[in-house]
């Protein structure tokens, strides 16, 4: 494989790792072109060993690179030994959007000085399903014009700081009865119905400036049937690009959540479902556990590139918006 064509395909990657030090595998997917490394609870320790770990992350290329967490606030935080993470969204909904400014200057505070350059928040879901086994007290509330008043808040909040933010789960997981990590649910809204209520919130995210926008694993059977929205063009270059007006990031959800890694149409391959999710329009893909699984979404990626399935033009766009986020939000070794 032609060593520039890799490169180009690897820098689509986001990848995670086990350990408080990256290993010989992260070398490895580096020296290849990957620059997106995201960390967990699995990755955490003290504040300083944090700020160790992320030092080392980015010491490993010339380039820059760009390193995420997901510490949302509640149960979804990564990091807790001399962090602040913030409360449940649905605490922070109630009072606001004042409030919602408020805890997003306390990520900025708290990420920005261990050399975090994006954190995956805010969650813009509205919380419209009771059942919920994912969301719920994840989102900011029930309606949608609380999530998009308190969304655009925090977002503004830590863009302002240099915290890049990423509003999440695009179309909307909040009426979901499944958990995409263990199921592929399924939404039958009408496009009516989307535009009410889970589109709301990802507008005002975008008109707020937010840098990124996760996808999720759900398939809306009123965009593509039986596809879901992580790999649907109907959903992301047609509704999010072209619709909602988006041309930030696009970032998968991890592929290898089972709603994903299961799917009989990829049969097990989550090289195929990168490129697939690509071609619909994301930017960048998180694989975030086996190095095996990464280095064959980086080779599966680097073939399509090479034979022309995801054309130069496709490619260009997407080194474009993370030449963007990039420049506005990675920064060195402190």
């Amino acid at each position: 494989m032609d060593p520039a064509t890799e490169h180009a395909a690897a820098r689509l990657v986001t990848i995670g790792f086990d350990g408080t030090a990256p290993g010989a595998e992260v070398h490895d997917l580096v020296r290849r072109g990957v620059r997106s490394v995201i960390l967990f609870a699995r990755n955490a320790g003290p504040r300083l060993r944090v700020a160790e770990t992320i030092a080392q992350v980015k010491s490993m290329a010339e380039e820059p690179i760009l390193v995420c967490v997901d510490q949302e606030g509640g149960d979804t935080v990564r990091f807790t030994d001399g962090f602040d993470p913030p409360p449940f969204m649905r605490e922070v909904g109630k009072g606001g959007a004042t409030l919602a400014g408020v805890v997003g200057r306390r990520l900025v505070s708290d990420l920005r000085s261990v050399g975090i350059d994006l954190d995956l928040a805010p969650v813009v879901d509205v919380d419209s399903n009771p059942r919920n086994p994912v969301i719920g007290p994840r989102s900011f509330g029930t309606t949608p014009e609380l999530v998009a008043e308190c969304a655009a808040a925090m977002i503004v909040a830590m863009q302002a700081g240099g915290l890049a933010a990423c509003a999440k789960h695009f179309p909307g997981h909040g009426d979901t009865d499944l958990d995409s990590h263990h199921d592929l649910p399924v939404l039958r809204h009408d496009l009516a119905r989307l535009r009410q209520v889970e589109l709301p919130p990802f507008r005002a995210a975008i008109e707020a400036g937010v840098a990124a926008i996760m996808t999720t694993h759900v398939v809306f059977e009123a965009l593509e049937p039986g596809v879901p929205a992580t790999m649907s063009a109907a959903a992301i270059d047609g509704l999010l690009r072209r619709e909602l007006g988006f041309d930030g990031v696009v970032i998968s959800d991890d592929l290898e959540m089972a709603a994903i890694a299961d799917l009989p149409a990829i049969a097990g391959d989550l090289g195929e479902a990168a490129v697939r999710a690509v071609l619909a329009g994301v930017d960048l893909v998180l694989c975030c556990h086996r190095p095996d699984r990464q280095h064959r979404v980086v080779d599966a990626l680097a073939e399509a590139i090479a034979s022309g399935r995801i054309t130069a033009e496709r490619l260009a766009a997407s080194h474009r918006r993370l030449d963007r986020l990039f420049d506005r939000f990675v920064r060195p070794v402190r």
